[in-house]
């Protein structure tokens, strides 16, 4: 057996000190230490019988490992699969939305298994519900000093530029919104490695106090805030699901009382309904509810010397809004509408005023990867049968965001009836609508939205930029 497979030491036996066992899948003896006088580890001394009838027993908190069963109780307290102390910002779905289980449909079929009288109905009702509204957005692309290097080192790949273009595009539109500055928090959303945050770091040189949030839901490696140790600037990451954040929890936020920026790159789906109810409702509702400070000290304290000199030019406090928004912007890059969900969705209220409910927003964020799945042009004959891996393109990633493949389904990415660019402007629609209930529902809440082109088609097919700033709260029935 040791002879069909060589050791790391090119010999037929384990290492020294390391177990005995032969992992006939991985061709190779076990690498872990063993005890003194021991000749398997813990994991293999049961499957060898080799520790005085000792029984091992799969954990009950996550099956992936073995434990002593006499010694159960005591690993258990020290499992890293153990249930952890929530910190005091987790508030079970505080960000959830719809609570109505009700209104939530059924399983639904896949869209490849709807009549074609069903899908045309569904078209129909999209392409009505979209009249009217503007389906050529605003292209904002622009740049930064910040990254002027970065972005033109040769020695980045094709991936590594359009991800330095994207940010770069990013900070820039921040900086326009004049949302660069001292004395405010940055809280990215879905932050991975935390890159955005860097650049905006990088931009801000060294402006006075200023904190930044990173929320991530799952353990990430090879992160950049780590690299960050300026005495002005401070990183905190919190890895946590959006679901359960609430901000006002937060120990910097509580004691620091600074404006919020909410900033994010490539926020998928739901994340982005999930941010949107945490910055705007959340965290923005209830510190309005305080009334911490008067509002001349914070126009004081949130507004550079240049600044308040503009606002003395033009009249003063006048043209100042009577009520401070504790957000002070947000500026977030969307993509993967087919990854929303109607149970968290924002804009729910948009979509029921247009006649529609959760079956349409169901149908509609799955027709959304139509636009960025890179289908070609197939007969319709060919388009009724079961797709080759070749017929959704060479490029059928949703975006190149770092970690998140995400492809198209194939079975429900081919009506017969559609040709290819057919498909692509149903897509585009199904996203234009999504993003408009976004938007609407941030002009209810009192601030002015945007939607823009951030970047080319080349660099990311998801290439639009949802922007916003506090304002007036929009009349009822307006639209953008």
């Amino acid at each position: 057996m040791a002879d069909s497979a060589p050791t790391p030491h090119g010999t037929g036996f384990p290492a020294e000190g390391r177990c005995s066992y032969y992992v006939a899948k991985k061709k190779r003896f076990c690498r872990m230490v063993v005890a003194v006088g021991k000749r398997f580890c813990g994991e293999h001394a049961g499957a060898a019988e080799e520790e005085n009838g000792r029984k091992r027993i799969l954990c009950p908190l996550d099956p992936k490992h073995t434990v002593y069963e006499d010694q159960l109780a005591k690993h258990l307290k020290k499992c890293n699969s153990r249930e952890k102390p929530k910190p005091d910002f987790f508030v079970q779905d505080i960000n959830a939305g719809l609570k109505d289980e009700t209104e939530i449909p059924e399983q639904l079929v896949p869209i490849s298994s709807l009549p074609e009288e069903q899908l045309e109905n569904l078209i129909m009702k999209l392409k009505k519900a979209s009249e009217g509204l503007n389906s050529t957005l605003k292209e904002q692309i622009m740049s930064h000093p910040a990254l002027h290097d970065a972005v033109t080192d040769p020695k980045n790949g094709d991936s590594a530029t359009k991800h330095l273009k994207q940010q770069a595009s990013i900070l820039g539109n921040i900086e326009k919104l004049k949302l660069l500055g001292p004395r405010r928090c940055f809280v990215e959303f879905g932050a991975g490695k935390g890159k955005l945050s860097h650049w905006v770091d990088i931009a801000l040189k060294d402006a006075e106090k200023v904190h930044f949030i990173l929320v991530e839901k799952v353990t990430t490696r090879f992160k950049v805030d780590g690299k960050h140790r300026k005495k002005n600037s401070v990183f905190e990451r919190l890895q946590i699901d959006i679901q359960h954040l609430c901000l006002n929890k937060v120990p910097v936020l509580r004691r620091e009382k600074l404006p919020v920026v909410g900033i994010g790159k490539h926020l998928c789906g739901v994340a982005t309904d999930l941010a949107l109810r945490c910055l705007v409702e959340t965290y923005g509702a209830r510190c309005e509810e305080r009334n911490e400070e008067p509002l001349a000290k914070r126009i004081k304290n949130d507004k550079t010397d240049q600044e308040i000199n503009t606002l003395a030019e033009e009249g003063g406090e006048k043209t100042v809004p009577e009520k401070w928004s504790p957000v002070a912007g947000i500026v977030i890059a969307l993509c993967c509408h087919h990854r929303c969900d109607w149970r968290h969705y924002v804009g729910r209220e948009y979509f029921r005023a247009l006649g529609l409910g959760a079956v349409e927003f169901h149908y509609f964020q799955r027709m959304s990867s139509w636009a960025t799945c890179g289908l070609r042009d197939v007969p319709a004959e060919a388009s009724r049968a079961t797709p080759r891996r070749g017929d959704l393109g060479e490029d059928s990633e949703e975006h190149d965001s770092g970690g998140h493949r995400v492809t198209a389904d194939p079975a429900e990415s081919l009506p017969g009836f559609l040709t290819a660019e057919e498909k692509k402007k149903i897509g585009q629609l199904c996203k234009l609508l999504i993003d408009r209930g976004r938007v609407e529902y941030l002009r209810r809440k009192g601030f002015r939205p945007a939607l823009q082109r951030y970047t080319e088609p080349a660099v990311s097919p998801e290439n639009v930029l949802l922007t916003a700033l506090p304002g007036e709260p929009c009349p009822a029935g307006a639209t953008a």
